[in-house]
């Protein structure tokens, strides 16, 4: 992006109205949405996001909502992810003795990366084939635990399975964080898969056989990403290339899979900020054409928690401050705005095929949230949920 174009950015979306009554609110529109059986919906109106919740986006709002004292209800979504995955043991163990083998089932025959409301798996088609939700819910669940002590024996079976499941596809291609790009060895996907294995191996609360398999597969993970994974002193969008995805931020903070002070670290912040970042609303990729390659708020909170992390506390105030004035009617967070869009063509198709772009979606709320706590910002939020009792295993 040119300085010309940062320049100009600058002007438009303004400061936010107010943070703790968007903070407030978001957590209000996740706990009304959230259905009873833990589900959180992607978003309540968009019509090809309706009725489905995936494992990525749950697993962020998830963690949003256990940093935000919201114990009741991130455990209500773990215990769906627990209950989606030992309803399909035999298949698990299948396509990993299966893969054991030599013989790795096809890509339509893995897990899928959403699931319906109820737990099903869905009619339409979809890009389904994605590995990094599974790592991101074992991340999500470790960091729960650490945060407010909570056991984890109630989801032990469905931990095991998602350990085995990845320790014995993670280095398949497959469907990035975007649902695109299906032959290719995404960073970001793999960096997800080795923080939550890599975290999950070390909470204690897992059997020994299983604690081992996950740390290493992580250290392989890690070693390969090293080696094919980073060019230029930043960490790139799928092995063998040198282009850069905003969802490399996810690695940097909150899931703490690159260290932080790093070159690498510090690398692949400056090489988003300068080649996706408009102001400060960031895009996807350079090549995003989707809705016509917008800026996305849940983007803008990820670099602005790389920042916090690095401790560039002002720049990640100024993302926060973007991505509230982006905020729609009712104080809603859209997936996208269409403020310096890459590929303007495209935007009116999408419009034709699915509607206008998703609106609210619970991942940007979830992601403000997330920000804000990592800024200490005065907030008020609901009252916590209430912490259930420990209670038998939920599979």
């Amino acid at each position: 992006m040119t300085d010309k174009s940062k320049t100009e950015s600058t002007k438009t979306p303004g400061m936010a109205a107010d943070v703790s009554a968007m903070v407030k609110s978001g957590i209000e529109l996740i706990l009304e949405q959230q259905d009873p059986g833990g589900a959180y919906p992607a978003s309540p109106s968009f019509s090809a996001y309706a009725g489905y919740c995936w494992f990525r986006d749950g697993s962020f709002i998830a963690d949003a909502m256990s940093a935000a004292g919201q114990i009741e209800s991130a455990e209500r979504f773990f215990d769906w992810c627990s209950n989606v995955l030992t309803s399909r043991a035999a298949r698990i163990q299948h396509i990993v003795s299966e893969s054991l083998a030599g013989r790795p089932p096809a890509d339509e025959n893995m897990l899928p990366t959403r699931f319906t409301i109820d737990g099903a798996e869905g009619n339409d088609e979809w890009w389904d084939f994605q590995l990094d939700g599974y790592g991101t819910w074992l991340w999500a669940l470790a960091e729960h635990s650490a945060r407010h002590g909570r056991p984890l024996e109630r989801w032990s079976n469905s931990i095991t399975l998602t350990i085995d499941y990845l320790s014995a596809s993670w280095q398949r291609p497959c469907y990035d964080w975007w649902e695109e790009s299906a032959q290719h060895v995404h960073v970001s996907t793999l960096g997800c898969l080795a923080a939550g294995l890599e975290k999950i191996s070390h909470t204690g609360w897992i059997e020994q056989p299983s604690a081992d398999l996950a740390g290493s597969t992580a250290e392989q993970i890690r070693r390969l990403v090293q080696q094919d994974g980073a060019r230029e002193n930043h960490l790139t969008k799928w092995l063998g290339t040198t282009a850069v995805d905003a969802s490399l931020l996810a690695l940097i903070a909150p899931m703490n899979f690159l260290a932080l002070h790093t070159p690498l670290a510090n690398g692949t912040i400056a090489a988003i900020e300068e080649q996706l970042t408009v102001g400060n609303g960031v895009h996807r990729y350079l090549a995003d054409t989707y809705y016509g390659g917008g800026q996305w708020p849940l983007l803008s909170c990820f670099l602005g928690l790389a920042h916090t992390a690095a401790g560039n506390q002002g720049r990640a105030h100024e993302l926060l401050n973007w991505a509230a004035s982006a905020a729609r009617e009712n104080e809603e967070l859209p997936e996208q705005v269409q403020a310096h869009l890459l590929a303007p063509d495209h935007l009116q198709p999408w419009i034709e095929r699915w509607g206008p772009s998703a609106s609210p979606l619970l991942w940007s709320h979830a992601m403000f949230v997330r920000l804000a706590i990592a800024l200490d910002m005065p907030h008020v939020t609901p009252d916590p949920s209430p912490v259930p009792a420990a209670k038998e295993n939920a599979q």
